[in-house]
């Protein structure tokens, strides 16, 4: 992953790289979070979006997992709603 002026470009296990919008950052309980989105546009409705949790590798090397604990998205997703009053996040179950 790196990032550029609030976008971040995610590599995808197939070695393909997908750019992404930074919208918000948090810190809960000492964990970093990123909300992201495939479209930085304020009134795209049909933007698509997920939430990354920050992780530390063993030689200090960041990596971002997407949160996938619905107990942990949903938590997360009322923090980013109450510091982004513009946004509903609604979440799809694939």
């Amino acid at each position: 992953m790196s990032s550029n002026n609030g976008k971040i470009v995610l590599t995808t296990e197939d070695n393909e790289e997908v750019e992404f919008f930074v919208l918000e950052t948090t810190t809960i309980s000492g964990c970093n979070y990123l909300l992201i989105a495939d479209s930085a546009e304020e009134d795209d409705e049909e933007a698509n979006a997920m939430i990354l949790k920050e992780k530390e590798t063993a030689n200090d090397e960041v990596v971002y997992d997407v949160v996938e604990d619905d107990e942990e998205l949903a938590a997360v997703s009322k923090v980013f709603e109450a510091m982004m009053d513009d946004i509903d996040i609604e979440m799809d179950k694939a």
